[in-house]
């Protein structure tokens, strides 16, 4: 593997084009600025009694669109719900991806941009490791689901590394993403952050996980000093892992048993 190939593809996922659904549910355009991006999202108004806010980080490849499913179930709950396109994804700006170093303070500021007092954040697979590197540092967040996270990048990357690599041209790709994305890859680490959350956290995991295996999830559920709850599901893979009710079951339960109410979006700016 040429190390400025691996490089290139960790730094530079491939951007995903927004598909806007014609039957897409009335919601604000709300513009985040983060680090001199403009990083572009959706809020969607829960109906009826209000629950609190729920705010949807996608996964890598990704864009806000995968969250318009989330507004559609939680919506009619009470919930608002945000979801946005990531740096380097969507129609967001960037050119990096850093996988929650800078991430993670982009997820601090939009919640300042929606003027949220708490919210629970639900990410997928890049978004859950995001959330919960965010979880440790924002008082903000008062709880987490986390689908699919990984544990720390190095170990990912190495894992979904071509065979053929040598650890000399995958320690030469990371030492070139490092420089170019100004950003260090040891400390983007779901499991180190973890051990300084005290919010509720749920992990979900596909058992059949190949691409981010579900010892992942394990070891961050071990690191864990909060109340935490660990589902594997049998037979799902890393995209199928939320496709069942009877996991929709399980989260809904767990928001309704969180033990302070999730927050609110109050002051939404749209552009």
């Amino acid at each position: 593997m040429p190390p400025e190939w691996g490089a290139n593809a960790l730094l530079h996922p491939t951007r995903r084009p927004l598909v806007v659904a014609a039957d897409l549910p009335p919601h604000e355009d709300v513009v985040v600025r983060s680090d001199g991006l403009a990083l572009r999202g959706w809020l969607f108004r829960g109906r009826g009694t209000r629950r609190g806010l729920i705010v949807h980080l996608h996964g890598v490849a990704d864009n806000r669109a995968s969250g318009v499913g989330l507004a559609r179930r939680f919506g009619p709950q009470g919930y608002d719900v945000f979801t946005y396109d990531s740096r380097a994804h969507g129609e967001s700006q960037g050119d990096a991806c850093t996988y929650g170093f800078y991430e993670k303070r982009d997820l601090s500021r939009a919640l300042d941009a929606l003027g949220a007092d708490g919210a629970v954040l639900f990410g997928s697979s890049l978004g859950a490791s995001v959330a919960l590197q965010a979880a440790a540092d924002d008082p903000r967040v008062r709880g987490v689901i986390a689908q699919s996270p990984f544990s720390d990048l190095e170990t990912v990357a190495r894992e979904r590394a071509p065979f053929v690599a040598t650890e000399a041209e995958i320690a030469e790709a990371f030492a070139i993403a490092e420089q170019r994305g100004h950003f260090r890859i040891a400390e983007v680490s779901p499991r180190a952050a973890a051990a300084r959350i005290r919010v509720p956290v749920l992990l979900i995991h596909g058992a059949d996980d190949r691409e981010t295996l579900p010892a992942h999830s394990q070891r961050i559920y071990e690191a864990l000093r909060g109340p935490r709850q660990l589902l594997i599901v049998p037979g799902a893979d890393h995209n199928d892992v939320l496709r069942g009710e009877d996991v929709w079951r399980e989260i809904e339960t767990w928001l309704s048993g969180l033990p302070t109410a999730p927050g609110s979006a109050t002051a939404a700016r749209a552009w």
